[in-house]
């Protein structure tokens, strides 16, 4: 008799038994790996806000260097959809660990590179060539990383602890966005603009030198997720191929064929559009909150520039308490509920958060993106964490998480602020902004509702939840 696909408090029986220590450092790599992935990308994306238009697309006018330089930011997202097939699909076949050491060598590597490149006025086109490179480099890797992260910590974690420890991937991504901003303001608050434009802006990515090192050596020594090693289709530490699968379980030559079969039998699509719509909401929310609100308080709202990233900042500090307890209620009363409660809140909240934002006090607009950023972005990213691995059978979970992660973000995330900006400067108000949390939400809270609640779920299955 099988199991329930759905929820289940039962601890899986497990041959790969691992320590606390094993965990620990589980948790550790994780979160440094997360930390990594979003402190490349905020100290890229601030250079390229801040000086790339004049180191490396000097011969045009400001405006041109600027869109030149945001140019280069982006293909790092294109290469991120690529880097979720291809390291995917590796991590699923030979393994997390292998493709977890693979992604954070990448993005080090690409992000150490990048301090050291020759500037245009050394190797004229070339430099800002290069810096593309490296750009789809660093984004190739990061594609995978976080959802690889994902799935390793949710397969190393005890069942009843399972969303809190998954929840410490999403805390990375505050960690790693507080530091590369520190590390700028620092810079800018101590050198001149000609410190800065000669030898300065290289100091943050040569830096990260002495993170990758360490994230490497502890990527090195990590044990390979248990549920990988004990996946019936898995062989000397790599997935039989479908063809191999069905001659197993028509020869009963491999364990328990009777997971193997479930495993094959089932059709796959349902599960990966729900996680889509888990996915968009948080992500959604996120491009509007901390994109598009930051540049639309100081232009609209006449608010000093650091007002919207002073909020940002102290929105994000208090993640740190955020995510681990809404990881923490999702162990205790189940994904679907807490979803559920997230995402009702959010909508009942959309329009009063902007009343407090476009009310013309300084506390008042803090208070509101504070509200906004913990309730309806990091409490979803600390559920969405678990919940998506937890939809996903063991055979395809590392692809599909991360395809539905960086789907659903290069969608919601790419739109979203364009959406906004069309919509505020045809009404001159902010009620669509408001409207779109409700609609992201909405979206959402409908993938929560027709979810199967996954808490508890054994992730050795190789079939999906639904």
């Amino acid at each position: 008799m099988m199991k329930d696909s759905t929820a289940t408090t039962a601890e899986p029986s497990s041959t790969a038994q691992r320590t606390t220590g094993d965990l620990t450092k589980a948790a550790v790599s994780g979160w440094l790996g997360t930390a990594m992935e979003f402190m490349d990308f905020q100290l890229y994306s601030l250079a390229a806000a801040i000086v790339f238009n004049k180191i490396f697309f000097p011969d045009v006018s400001p405006a041109i260097g600027l869109i030149a330089a945001m140019a280069t930011y982006g293909v790092g997202y294109v290469a991120r959809l690529a880097g979720a097939v291809y390291f995917g699909r590796m991590g699923d076949r030979l393994g997390r660990k292998k493709v977890l050491t693979i992604t954070i060598l990448l993005m080090g590597a690409s992000t150490t590179l990048i301090g050291v490149l020759p500037t245009y006025a050394s190797i004229g086109i070339l430099a800002p060539v290069l810096l593309v490179v490296l750009r789809l480099a660093q984004g190739f890797g990061a594609g995978a990383e976080i959802a690889g992260a994902t799935v390793m910590l949710a397969e190393y974690a005890p069942t009843k602890r399972r969303g809190l420890v998954a929840s410490l991937v999403s805390l990375g991504t505050n960690s790693g966005t507080l530091a590369a901003s520190g590390v700028w303001a620092i810079l800018l608050a101590v050198l001149s603009e000609e410190q800065l434009l000669s030898w300065g802006w290289r100091l943050p990515f040569l830096m990260s030198f002495g993170l990758l090192l360490f994230a490497v050596w502890l990527r090195r020594n990590l044990k390979e997720s248990p549920v990988f090693e004990e996946r019936p289709d898995v062989v000397d530490g790599v997935a039989m191929t479908r063809r191999e699968v069905e001659s197993a379980v028509t020869e009963g030559t491999q364990g328990d064929t009777g997971l193997l079969e479930a495993g094959m039998k089932q059709r796959k699509g349902k599960a990966f559009f729900l996680a889509l719509a888990l996915r968009f909401g948080q992500a959604g929310n996120s491009g509007l909150i901390q994109t598009f609100l930051v540049g639309y308080i100081a232009t609209n709202l006449a608010a000093g520039r650091s007002v919207p990233t002073d909020a940002i900042l102290y929105g994000s500090l208090l993640g740190f308490l955020t995510v681990p307890a809404v990881g923490m209620l999702g162990d205790r009363f189940g994904r679907r509920t807490m979803y559920v409660a997230l995402t009702v809140l959010t909508v009942v909240l959309a329009f009063p958060v902007m009343l407090l934002i476009t009310s013309g006090s300084t506390p008042a607009l803090m208070l509101g993106m504070v509200l906004g950023l913990n309730v309806g972005v990091l409490g979803l990213f600390a559920l969405e964490s678990v919940t998506m691995a937890e939809l996903f059978g063991a055979r395809t979970r590392f692809t599909q998480l991360a395809l539905a992660k960086e789907i659903g973000g290069v969608l919601a995330t790419a739109i979203g602020p364009v959406l906004a900006a069309s919509l505020t400067a045809a009404t001159g108000s902010w009620w669509p902004i408001a409207a779109m949390l409700v609609v992201y939400s909405l979206i959402t809270l409908a993938g929560a509702l027709l979810s199967p609640e996954t808490r508890g779920r054994d992730l050795v299955r190789l079939e999906d939840a639904v």
